[in-house]
């Protein structure tokens, strides 16, 4: 594991009350002897590029900063920290601002680990014209837009036609993405682990209707069929990528870069931490009795 050396620190561009936070958290940083570099407002969301030698990335808000900051550093190889101030917080690893002198200590001592998550490349393209392209750490959707209408999309896999969905939208989803908007309409639950893609459809109306998970290695085009009288949008990790019109094509396959989230917690956290928030009703087991499991 790398010594660290330089921290950046990206505010949350639509929450002001970030801002003097993530000046104290640089504050802290410098405080023990490490370089910080801070970013707020408007200048979050121009960010395209880092400063060189940044070493990891801190995050303040929920998992839209998570998704943002992912969607930034991924192609330079940057883990990202996230400090939750957010309603759900799923991405994040600090679960509070309160938490941020425990999390540098750890940082400090060195008492983290890197998880890798696989990431999905998209293109959009009317013909030959490129309409949109990127990376998505949740998932690509194509749906339709204000208009309450089924919007028709044939779809393939590996240039194999394999249905035309008549539905709300289309969702494109890794295992990261598999409990945001694919667990809302009843998607798989994938570990982050996973390098698997789901295909999921959204309110279908006499088409096909199960989730299918295919390969890594798998591509889908999804065409926007003639049949289809309502706009149609391409949505990635919720934030619209373009408007779509009939014939054009949206691909989407495993992507180059790797997001890399900084953890505190032990490698297992991900069912617990899961099912803390889908059913908090049911206390959890601070201290499992780990003679149960046996020696074998």
């Amino acid at each position: 594991m790398d010594t660290l050396q330089t921290i950046g620190v990206l505010a949350h561009p639509l929450r002001p009350a970030t801002a003097p936070l993530a000046e104290e958290i640089a504050s802290s940083l410098t405080a023990r002897g490490l370089n910080a570099w801070v970013r707020t407002g408007a200048a979050v969301d121009q960010t395209h590029d880092l400063t060189p030698g940044t070493d990891m990335v801190v995050a303040i808000g929920g998992d839209g900063a998570m998704l943002r900051a992912a969607r930034i550093c991924a192609p330079y190889r940057v883990p990202v920290l996230g400090v939750n101030v957010g309603r759900l917080g799923f991405l994040t690893e600090v679960s509070s601002p309160e938490r941020w002198p425990w999390a540098l200590d750890c940082l400090l001592a060195e008492k983290y680990w890197i998880e890798r998550r696989m990431m999905l490349g998209y293109e959009a393209r009317r013909g030959d014209e490129l309409l949109a392209s990127g990376d998505a750490l949740n998932d690509v959707v194509v749906g339709r837009g204000a208009v309450a209408s089924s919007v028709w999309l044939e779809t393939y896999i590996d240039r194999g036609w394999t249905t035309t969905y008549v539905a709300d939208s289309l969702i494109v989803s890794t295992a990261t993405g598999s409990t945001a908007y694919a667990l809302a309409v009843g998607g798989p639950i994938l570990p982050p682990e996973l390098r698997n893609i789901l295909v999921i459809p959204v309110a279908p109306h006499l088409s096909m209707d199960r989730p299918i998970v295919v390969s890594e290695g798998a591509v889908i085009d999804v065409f926007v069929a003639p049949e289809s009288r309502a706009d149609v949008i391409l949505t990635v990790d919720g934030v619209l990528a373009a408007e779509l019109q009939v014939d054009d094509r949206v691909t989407v396959q495993a992507g180059e870069h790797v997001s890399r989230f900084v953890r505190l917690r032990e490698r297992n956290y991900f069912y617990r931490s899961l099912l803390d928030r889908l059913e908090p009703r049911h206390p959890s087991r601070q201290r499992p009795n780990h003679a149960r499991f046996g020696t074998g």
